[in-house]
């Protein structure tokens, strides 16, 4: 096959890939699927679905039997695999028309696609699966670019379409997916038996054909011809969405000013369950941002489900100056009317368009939030979902602009948008999600966090949901770090706790990523063992420096954000036995651990009226895995014990009551059950030492 070459999608079809599968019709739709899921212009994160039909022997009759082979409910094309599809008896598909009562009964229908199962291993069948049984052709691509979308969601939609493929593409009016749009789609190839393919109004287009690849090159073309006849038209009418009347910042600015006011969208996004944040700046957001045109098209809403569905019916759009000061302790009451303004409108919604039957009203606040000058943040339950609804409005922005530019861009209905957003069906889905873990929804910021104690804190607090920054003064070890972890998990910020220029940085770093912070620990540390004699002023001003100042400007730039938030919060300070316990060569640094331990008192006392809560871990004896003890320190103790350096561990295990040896990730569990277990403890010490008498504290 000689490659194709296209300006709009990506071809990516690889043959010698292709060979590898010859024969095997369900790997060539897999790779097909996700070759087309791989580009954004072509369908978006979840969205669209793919199948494919071949010729089984039916376990039962050994008979010869039509199946089809489509994406099961959920997932996303581009990283399909077998696990994520169904495989259902074509000819037992169609014969639910039979049976079927009419769009009134739509729902009833999903069950009966159960019946039509022939691989037992199956994924639950889409609402989508009669749209691609009741065509006939061997590989159906459903797909959602934004230029067909764009066309789709044209006021004049069926002429556009017919002036660009002629008598070769259908065409069929919006309606909710389902059992008669299956129908519709049909109907429509009957009265046209030569097209490609079908645009369905305001939702997307279908193409196909008799091997993976036809199928995959029409949809590339189909894409191709509708994105080069917007190109063609964007401008003709005028300025894009009407022309600029704001100018953005600059790119630094911008960022500065979205890290200031994160916090408070998100505090103020979170008045019903706590909500996780992300920013874009992306040039196609200031674009529509800062147009004549936002007013008129914002509010309107957007056209396909898939995306209303993750940004809900609108966005809020702020009205701040770029340049607003956002230091003011007047932003909560600046912006409080707009969100409950947002929230009234919402349940008006909700209120004029629910039926007797629909799920209660959901979250009110917005998902999408617009600040012209600086970008656009969205918020959701974490932050894969977060970014993904980011994604989806600049897809919607894209469909926007294309729309205007060879039309005028049309929205759907708001009950017909309502009935999308609360179908019992989509209902079902949402109960059947996953319990969240004791973590999700919080952000945590660790220091120290590199290696040692510190990484095994944010190992921990990730696996139990949270997102983590973590922070570090080393650049190098900080990349191998947040490499350990799954995409959406983490970030990482350079973080000199001496520097409080460095700590704001940090913590801007981390209301950039996730909207704000919820947990704040500083785990940073050195240790220096000497007697009084040998102690210098510099092994004196390092530990306050790292160990005592640095926990003071923690706690005081990170108040500010959890202030901002109105969240509460939790402070965990990683100290020492040492603080507790007198012992030999230590007066430098077991002072400093005394500092650290009641500092985390004062600030408890001062704080805990506003629900943050500041506690202290006390490790002893963490060789196994402990950065500290890289040093010279492993060297003072075990001068200090008379022993030798490698007979620490054992000198260390066997002294504690436990006899235990303790490890990082033990601390890690110590601060875990503080912020997830311990929801009323404030200006503890918990000590994680195998049992040291010398060490109660009470």
């Amino acid at each position: 096959m000689s490659v194709k070459t296209f300006k709009h999608v990506d071809y990516l079809w690889d043959d010698a890939k292709a060979a590898s599968m010859e024969g095997n019709e369900v790997e060539l739709f897999l790779y097909r699927s996700n070759i087309l899921g791989a580009d954004l212009r072509i369908t978006n994160y979840g969205g669209g679905n793919t199948s494919c039909k071949t010729i089984e022997k039916d376990p039962l009759t050994g008979e010869e039997v039509e199946v089809m082979w489509v994406k099961g409910s959920g997932g996303d094309i581009g990283t399909l695999t077998r696990q994520g599809i169904a495989g259902l008896y074509t000819d037992r598909l169609r014969d639910l028309k039979k049976v079927y009562r009419g769009i009134e009964h739509e729902d009833e229908m999903v069950a009966l696609f159960n019946h039509c199962i022939f691989d037992l291993d199956s994924r639950a069948p889409s609402i989508d699966t009669p749209l691609h049984g009741l065509l006939p052709f061997k590989h159906i691509d459903h797909l959602h670019p934004d230029a067909l979308i764009a066309i789709a969601a044209a006021e004049d939609s069926e002429a556009i379409t017919k002036e660009i493929w002629g008598d070769t593409m259908g065409w069929v009016p919006w309606q909710r997916p389902g059992f008669d749009l299956g129908l519709q789609l049909e109907q429509c190839l009957e009265k046209n038996p030569n097209i490609r393919g079908i645009v369905l109004g305001s939702h997307g287009v279908f193409t196909w054909g008799d091997t993976s690849y036809e199928s995959y090159i029409n949809s590339l073309e189909v894409i191709e011809a509708a994105s080069a006849y917007i190109e063609e038209h964007v401008g003709k009418k005028g300025p894009v969405f009407g022309g600029q009347c704001i100018t953005s910042l600059d790119p630094a600015n911008r960022q500065a000013q979205a890290a200031k006011i994160a916090p408070v969208l998100r505090g103020l996004c979170s008045s019903e369950q706590p909500m996780i944040g992300h920013f874009t700046d992306d040039e196609r957001v200031l674009e529509f941002i800062n147009s004549k045109d936002i007013d008129k098209l914002a509010p309107m809403g957007t056209s396909c489900p898939d995306h209303f569905l993750r940004t809900k019916i609108q966005p809020l759009v702020l009205t701040l100056k770029p340049e607003e000061n956002l230091d003011g302790k007047g932003l909560v009451e600046k912006l409080t009317p707009a969100f409950e303004q947002y929230r009234e409108e919402y349940t008006a919604y909700y209120e004029n368009c629910k039926h007797d039957n629909s799920p209660a009203i959901r979250d009110a606040n917005p998902v999408i939030i617009l600040y012209p000058g600086v970008g656009m943040f969205s918020f959701a339950k974490n932050k894969q979902t977060a970014r993904v609804a980011s994604e989806f409005y600049i897809n919607a922005i894209n469909v926007m602009k294309g729309a205007e530019a060879i039309s005028s861009y049309t929205s759907l209905p708001r009950q017909e948008a309502f009935d999308i957003e609360y179908w019992l069906l989509e209902e079902a889905k949402l109960q059947r999600m996953p319990k969240e873990q004791p973590l999700s929804r919080k952000v945590a910021l660790i220091t120290g966090a590199a290696g040692g104690i510190g990484k095994a804190i944010a190992d921990k607090l990730a696996a139990e949901g949270a997102n983590v920054v973590i922070t570090d003064i080393s650049e190098d070890n900080l990349a191998t770090a947040v490499a350990t972890y799954k995409k959406d998990v983490a970030t990482s910020a350079l973080c000199n706790v001496t520097d409080e220029a460095s700590i704001r940085e940090a913590f801007d770093a981390a209301c950039l990523e996730f909207g704000g912070v919820d947990i704040i620990v500083h785990s940073a540390g050195l240790a220096i063992s000497k007697p009084l004699a040998e102690t210098t002023q510099k092994d004196w001003d390092i530990l306050q420096d790292v160990l005592v100042k640095g926990q003071f400007l923690m706690a005081q730039v990170g108040v500010e954000v959890l202030r901002k938030q109105n969240l509460g919060g939790n402070i965990v300070n990683i100290a020492s036995k040492n603080g507790l316990v007198s012992g030999p060569n230590n007066v430098a640094y077991g002072t400093a651990k005394a500092a650290q331990q009641h500092m985390t008192r004062l600030l408890a006392a001062e704080l805990g009226g506003e629900k943050i809560r500041v506690n202290t871990v006390n490790p002893d004896g963490v060789i196994v895995g402990s950065k500290i003890w890289e040093g010279k320190w492993a060297e003072g103790r075990a001068k200090a014990y008379g022993i030798k350096v490698e007979d620490l561990p054992a000198h260390y295990a066997k002294r504690n009551l436990m006899n235990e040896i303790i490890l990082p990730q033990d601390i890690a569990n110590g601060v875990f059950a503080l912020v997830a277990v311990l929801d009323k403890s404030t200006g503890s010490i918990v000590n994680v030492d195998g049992g040291m008498a010398n060490a109660f504290v009470r």
